[in-house]
């Protein structure tokens, strides 16, 4: 059998690479590629560059990118791994030069202390390290009658690797680490801030395994070690240790080295539509709800948005499992384990409400931008002043401009109102709720899920909390109470930008469902408890509101001709009127 008919057997049958984090799979076996490769050029400027991105947003591919074409043991893959890429055409020197050694610290083993968390550092890294001279498919040759002098320490075993390295004139090391934070992280969420003191200072393994690096590059053994994370914490508290560590998340040139911006998930998509999807013409609707729900990150004040990269794979491979139809669940599901870093990160419930109540009713965190370019310890990490700074690290908010930060799509808003409600003991006791929704499927009236939403959601708040409510509040919940029951059958946009301005919520049926071309637009305007009874006493919305809200449904129906509109006027006065008119 020929290397392509062993290659034909394996391509994927699904081309969506969801949880594909090994670059040579990913090319071998015919996965959509979103070219990065431009950015090795870059990166080849620093010698021990850091970089730092939320979870999920693809971290893992980038570090086996670089490991593949740095290996000098690939260097024969080089024009089938990377031949019709920016770099295949545009190569570096530097290409297949070096010897690639590889660690993933996401795989440590958490322990209650210092000598056990150091044991199973030393047990996760040695092995690899003593591969990496003896495996058949590592770099025996250039280690013929070497010895580790102990293979207990996983920095001693660097240091007998540098140190042949440098007595033969061997190639360098390219080394890379990759979640390099990620078990100081947990040990922060786990309220063991003592240990990971510990760790992060003096003369502990993982300063010391640092300044091993650190005199490598400095002698020349090493040409780069190159790090990924998502907080610049724990490269802060090594201070010393490390300090020639250069952090790019904030360089202009890196900001869209993760991620994918509007053109590459706009092309994304038109594979996913021509391979999978059923009906070819629906581009601009599946646009609309990708937009909705996964872009909107902004790592820089004048950057271009973002979609996180993973999460918007995971529903393209949903839609192609579905043959063209939209998931029931919206929001991978891993993102709600992210709920337990703002519990951490806010320690009193207190602070954790003044939090939830600046995103959830205000849309909005005020920051100062040096803040964001400063040092990051964890001193300043549990500073309520620096709480902005930390969600963004985290990807639960991104900015909006140079002085506010939001939350970045729907799919963050939705984990938020979530924790919102578990705050302020919201019941989501489903009793309360389905029997509205049951009768929505007869006769499709959005006005009983209004009034629902108003008597069993609302009604649950204390009369002080609606002081400080707003129709962003009221979108938002309502919102959340909606994707419970109706979201395998809606899609859902916020502040919809339109030609005539900004639909407040905006309802649209998916794609071979009975819903299907069923819009509602919804305008909402919030009163204070002193209206109540003015609000009560009206027969008709007011004439501006209800041409506002036809205008938002005519902006609609003129890009998709085949949509059943109905428009929605909602007053809402504290918890104490609710009315509806469908305009």
């Amino acid at each position: 059998m020929t290397e392509y008919q062993i290659l034909e057997r394996m391509q994927a049958t699904i081309t969506i690479p969801y949880a594909i984090a090994d670059f040579a799979e990913l090319r071998e076996r015919g996965f959509y590629y979103v070219d990065k490769t431009k950015f090795i050029h870059r990166l080849e400027h620093y010698k021990a560059p850091v970089f730092l991105r939320p979870r999920r947003f693809g971290k893992s591919l980038l570090v086996s990118t670089l490991a593949y074409y740095y290996d000098i043991n690939h260097a024969g893959r080089f024009e089938q791994l990377f031949g019709d890429t920016y770099v295949g055409t545009h190569p570096t020197d530097e290409r297949n030069q070096y010897m690639v050694m590889r660690f993933d610290f996401s795989k440590l083993v958490l322990a209650d202390n210092l000598e056990k968390l150091e044991e199973n550092f030393n047990n996760m890294l040695c092995p690899g390290i003593n591969m990496f001279v003896k495996g058949t498919a590592r770099y025996p040759r250039f280690f013929e009658g070497f010895a580790f002098r102990s293979m207990e320490s996983a920095s001693g075993m660097l240091t007998d690797i540098l140190d042949w390295v440098k007595g033969n004139n061997l190639p360098k090391l390219y080394i890379l680490i990759d979640e390099y934070d990620n078990f100081t992280n947990q040990l922060l969420t786990a309220y063991k801030d003592p240990l990971y003191e510990e760790v992060t200072t003096g003369e502990s393994f993982l300063r010391t395994f640092f300044k091993v690096i650190k005199a490598g590059i400095g002698e020349g053994t090493i040409r780069t070690c190159f790090c990924t994370g998502v907080l610049p914490v724990t490269m802060d508290d090594l201070t010393s240790g490390y300090n020639i560590a250069e952090i790019l998340t904030l360089k202009p040139e890196f900001t869209e080295m993760l991620g994918f911006n509007h053109d590459e998930a706009s092309a994304y998509l038109r594979y996913v539509i021509d391979k999978y999807g059923e009906e070819k013409g629906n581009f601009e609707e599946l646009w609309r709800l990708i937009l909705n729900n996964y872009d909107g990150y902004r790592f820089l004040p004048d950057a271009r948005p973002l979609f996180n990269s993973t999460i918007l794979t995971y529903f393209f491979k949903n839609f192609a499992e579905l043959k063209g139809g939209i998931p029931n669940e919206m929001v991978d599901e891993n993102l709600r384990t992210d709920i337990g870093w703002i519990r951490r990160l806010t320690i009193t419930l207190e602070n954790a409400k003044e939090m939830l109540d600046s995103l959830v009713i205000d849309d909005e965190l005020i920051y100062s931008l040096p803040d964001l370019r400063s040092k990051f310890n964890k001193q300043k990490f549990f500073d309520k002043q620096f709480y902005p700074i930390s969600l963004y690290y985290l990807g639960m908010t991104t900015l909006k401009n140079a002085f506010k930060m939001r939350l970045p799509n729907l799919t963050m808003r939705s984990v938020y109102m979530t924790y919102y409600n578990e705050m302020n003991r919201i019941s989501d006791d489903a009793r309360r709720f389905v029997p509205a929704y049951e009768r929505f499927m007869d006769n499709r009236l959005l006005e009983p899920l209004i009034e629902n939403y108003f008597q069993e959601y609302l009604g649950q708040f204390p009369a002080q909390a609606f002081d400080k409510m707003n129709e962003n509040f009221i979108r938002c919940s309502f919102y959340e109470v909606l994707t419970r029951y109706l979201s395998n059958y809606y899609t859902f946009a916020i502040e919809q930008n339109l030609h005539s301005g900004r639909a407040d919520l905006v309802l649209t049926g998916i794609p071979g469902t009975s819903f299907h071309n069923d819009c509602r637009v919804v305008e909402f305007k919030y009163f204070k408890a002193r209206d109540a009874r003015k609000i009560k006493a009206l027969t008709a919305p007011q004439p501006e509101d209800a041409e506002q809200v036809k205008a938002y449904a005519d902006d609609i129906n003129r890009e998709f001709c085949n949509y059943r509109m109905k428009s929605y006027v909602v007053y809402i006065a504290a918890g104490k009127a609710c009315r509806i008119w469908e305009v």
